[in-house]
């Protein structure tokens, strides 16, 4: 992650496209919100019949898990940041080291001695998963460290090295095993992989000194070491499309690998991708064009609808991987959350670590079974939805079915909020209706329309007793029924 801030990435993210897209939905029904992707600066829609198909599936989805694990994990460290001689507050270093970059690199690598996750537990960490509401996970093959959690013949610096002592676990092929609990469970999984990589020696050469993330030499000025890269790159991403089962997505971190100077040609290891994964998505994160299936702000929701797949990728916590005594955001704000980015026309992919035995902290799984009670009563206006103008007024956002069923989600501004006694709706969004429903709780009259909105009173019955907590969904039926 961080491969760039998400500051700039909203800044990329256009206001203008977005209106323009309003406009085109609306004049032509259903067809601009569940149909295809318009085109602009901002996103290049795929071609390929299969990805487009598995792009609308995955919309569908809405919320996703983003597992950051490896050997970093024993120090409690941010992910492989530290090794990076770009220095900031968020990845300082720490020991005898902290001031020679190799010295600190090599110190850093030896950990793999000490890597013995002996309580991972891939089929319980899938069950919390189902039972939150996830439909989607994202496994970290390997992060820009260059540590690969799967067991690749390209390199020794892998979980299955004899050097890790986890090696000879039978469950030592971690991301087969984490895959393959996940789609037992009926959840899609999709590959974390950085382009990036910090230990091979044909990216950070040691015959030249680290500068920062990026490539330490001239890529024009030693082509074949460039092409060892590439390469080496190629391989580690066909291992992963081929012996791992189906795959729907490969998520590429690492955005500063790229044309001029850092071409690997993603978009021919795409294509080599989906001869293995037909209809794979691809993201090519920051990196704009074709092979950028959907845009991923970090750490932050754009403050408008966006017309154009995208998720919001965002830690459960403070920090992507395990950090000792992390601040977990509560249920309701990580709901509202996801409410307010699913309204906006996006996903949520939000970021858990376990620790160095194979654990998640407590509060994981908490928030997992407080998300998962929530969608199990409310998931109808989350998943299979779109965006629906006017997206959200009046402390309400709106969600729309392919049948025209509407959702209105009231979000309370803070966990403290309640249910209102009157909730004000567009009056375009209520008329013709006689009856709404509150989920978990069942019809109540639709309310009185003045001045093209319509206040709906909140049944007292349903105020002294709420069908669920954080947040709640209304029910407008489409015309005729």
């Amino acid at each position: 992650m961080r491969s760039t801030p998400a500051s700039a990435i909203l800044l990329m993210l256009s206001i203008p496209v977005a209106l323009a897209s309003f406009a085109a939905a609306e004049e032509g029904g259903n067809a601009g919100v569940f149909g295809a992707y318009p085109a602009s600066k901002d996103y290049t829609p795929p071609g390929d019949p299969a990805v487009l198909k598995k792009l609308s599936d995955w919309q569908d989805q809405k919320l996703g898990l983003l597992i950051t694990w490896g050997v970093y994990s024993q120090w409690g460290i941010v992910e492989s940041w530290t090794l990076c001689p770009e220095r900031y507050e968020w990845n300082r270093r720490t020991g005898p080291c902290a001031n020679d970059d190799r010295a600190y690199k090599a110190s850093y690598e030896q950990i793999i001695t000490t890597f013995n996750p002996v309580k991972y537990d891939p089929e319980k960490w899938a069950a919390a998963a189902r039972d939150g509401g996830v439909k989607y996970v994202l496994v970290m093959a390997k992060h820009h460290d260059g540590f690969c959690m799967f067991d690749t013949a390209t390199t020794d610096y892998r979980i299955t090295s004899p050097r890790c002592p986890f090696h000879s676990d039978p469950r030592a092929n971690i991301i087969k095993e984490m895959s393959a609990a996940f789609r037992k469970e009926g959840l899609s999984v999709g590959t974390y992989f950085s382009k990036a990589d910090w230990n091979t020696p044909f990216y950070w050469s040691p015959d030249f000194p680290l500068r920062d993330r990026n490539v330490n030499y001239d890529t024009a000025k030693h082509p074949e070491l460039w092409s060892q890269f590439k390469d080496f790159t190629w391989r580690q991403v066909a291992e992963l499309m081929t012996d791992y089962g189906p795959q729907d997505i490969l998520w590429l971190d690492g955005g500063q690998v790229r044309p001029p100077d850092q071409d690997i040609d993603v978009t021919g290891m795409a294509a080599m991708a989906r001869k293995h994964q037909p209809g794979l998505i691809v993201v090519d994160r920051t990196v704009r064009g074709e092979n950028e299936n959907y845009v991923t702000p970090e750490q932050e929701i754009p403050d408008h609808f966006l017309p154009y797949p995208w998720e919001t990728c965002m830690t459960m916590g403070t920090a992507w991987p395990w950090k000792a005594n992390d601040q977990f955001k509560s249920a309701g704000t990580l709901i509202r959350h996801l409410c307010t980015v699913v309204a906006r026309g996006g996903n949520l992919l939000l970021g858990i670590g376990p620790d160095a035995n194979g654990e998640f902290d407590s509060t994981v799984y908490a928030r997992l079974e407080e998300m998962g009670k929530w969608l199990k009563l409310n998931g109808e206006a989350v998943y299979g939805t779109r965006p629906m103008a006017p997206y959200e007024k009046n402390g309400c956002v709106f969600t729309q079915k392919r049948d025209g069923t509407v959702y209105a989600v009231i979000l309370p501004k803070d966990d403290g909020g309640g249910l209102p006694e009157t909730v004000t709706l567009p009056a375009q969004l209520t008329e013709d209706r006689a009856f709404l429903a509150l989920l978990g709780f069942g019809t109540f009259a639709a309310g009185e329309t003045r001045n093209g909105e319509t206040v709906v009173t909140i049944p007292s019955a349903a105020r002294a007793n709420p069908p669920c907590a954080h947040a709640w969904a209304i029910k407008i039926p489409p015309r005729g029924t």
